[in-house]
């Protein structure tokens, strides 16, 4: 079992590390905001030393009222769609962008378990949202994931490294997506 958490960790690291370096390459600051993860994306980031000229902002909101006060998430979005949804995650990466000096954002809210879920929503259904300023923001990149056969810790790990791959500068050219299914390992 430790074996598995540092080879997890050491992976997260790597990826960590890579998103950095990208976008320092391409002269790009990134921010995150987070939810189902609880900041798990951004610990990630500032773990890095040196990460401060490309990471440049991280918002945890877990709670409606926080993605209305610090990402300016409307309360018809939330009361329309619910905080586990496209537009919601859509919502919270456009805030990120406007909130901030980024110029990739990432959004990610969902459900860990073990429990909240529901028949619509179930346990493990993690949205992401991925918005590059300047982009028409009818081209952010929106994906539904269900994580499938884990406990909360592996669904949070599994999203983050999603996160991480979603900052990513070669994924500048992905667009609003089908729902997937994943092993959350």
């Amino acid at each position: 079992m430790l074996h598995d958490a540092e080879s997890r960790l050491s992976a997260r690291d790597d990826l960590a590390a890579s998103v950095l370096a990208q976008n320092r390459a391409a002269g790009r600051k990134v921010a995150v905001a987070e939810s189902c993860t609880g900041g798990m994306v951004a610990a990630a980031l500032t773990d890095i030393a040196g990460c401060s000229d490309v990471f440049t902002a991280g918002f945890v909101t877990y709670s409606a009222d926080a993605k209305k006060r610090q990402l300016d998430v409307s309360g018809e979005i939330l009361e329309t769609f619910g905080e586990v949804s496209l537009a919601t995650a859509w919502a919270m990466a456009a805030g990120a962008l406007a909130n901030s000096d980024a110029d990739v954002a990432v959004a990610i809210t969902g459900i860990a378990g073990p429990g909240g879920g529901t028949e619509k929503k179930p346990v493990g259904l993690v949205v992401f949202a991925r918005a590059l300023r300047g982009q028409d923001p009818d081209d952010y990149f929106t994906q539904r994931i269900q994580f499938e056969g884990a406990d909360r810790a592996a669904i949070r790990q599994a999203a983050t490294m999603f996160a991480l791959e979603l900052l990513q500068p070669d994924k500048d050219a992905l667009r609003p997506s089908e729902d997937v299914a994943l092993p959350a390992p």
